[in-house]
């Protein structure tokens, strides 16, 4: 088992080679990212290899995770048990193979929607936010969003003013479900619903979930590196429990 100060280094020196500032350093060391430092008889901080070890695995695993979860990981990775820390990592790949998962149900998905056509269409094919979002199994308030973010847009009954979906909005407000479910955000969104009714609909839904799978591939990726990290702060404290 190696000692937690076993080389001494000042912040900067963990810093340049993390490729972080001196006060990140500092606050990965408050946030329990990093262990307590040792400190000299002047009060100056003094870290050692596993300091290093665990400010390189907290920078791999932020882009699979996020900031904050990667904090609560190294955290339980510091305090123990090995099998709550491990636990953490397995909940962070299974949530990736959800969106894997949830990603291809999208592109099945939307591939039939963009095929299906919409002919003979009758002012009694359309829907209204309750039946749209019933079928769509979301709630009305979702469709009214969706509406403000002009995401799918309904057409007004003229006597009543009640919305109500055609059938190509609806068909619209399926693919949007799906690549919402997918993980798309609104703002991405936004900016490709206008193109799905022309000719380009189906290449350009497809475009935006490669995107999305581009994204889930990268944070896999950064999971792998940061895991591998890991391993070298788990062998550092010498813990196998």
């Amino acid at each position: 088992m190696g000692s937690l100060h076993s080389s001494g280094m000042r912040t900067a020196e963990v810093a340049g080679r993390v490729g972080c500032s001196a006060q990140h350093v500092r606050d990965l060391e408050r946030d329990g990212v990093l262990p307590p430092a040792a400190r000299t008889a002047t009060g100056y901080r003094m870290y050692g290899e596993v300091h290093l070890r665990s400010a390189l695995a907290y920078r791999a695993l932020t882009p699979a995770v996020g900031p904050v979860e990667a904090k609560r990981i190294l955290r339980a990775f510091h305090e123990g048990p090995t099998s709550r820390a491990l636990a953490l990592l397995d909940a962070a790949h299974a949530r990736l193979h959800g969106e894997r998962a949830d990603l291809e149900h999208a592109r099945e998905a939307a591939r039939a929607i963009s095929r299906e056509p919409i002919d003979d269409v009758r002012a009694s094919d359309s829907m209204g936010t309750s039946e749209l979002a019933a079928a769509l199994g979301v709630r009305p308030s979702t469709l009214r969003h969706w509406h403000a973010e002009g995401l799918v847009v309904p057409d007004r009954d003229p006597v009543r003013g009640a919305r109500r979906y055609t059938p190509s909005q609806v068909r619209d407000a399926r693919i949007v479900h799906q690549l919402r479910k997918a993980g798309y955000r609104i703002a991405p969104l936004k900016a490709l619903v206008p193109r799905l009714h022309d000719a380009r609909r189906a290449r350009d839904v497809e475009a935006a979930l490669a995107a999305r799978d581009a994204d889930i591939t990268a944070r896999s990726a950064a999971l792998l590196d940061g895991a591998s990290a890991l391993r070298a702060v788990l062998a550092w404290h010498g813990r196998s429990d």
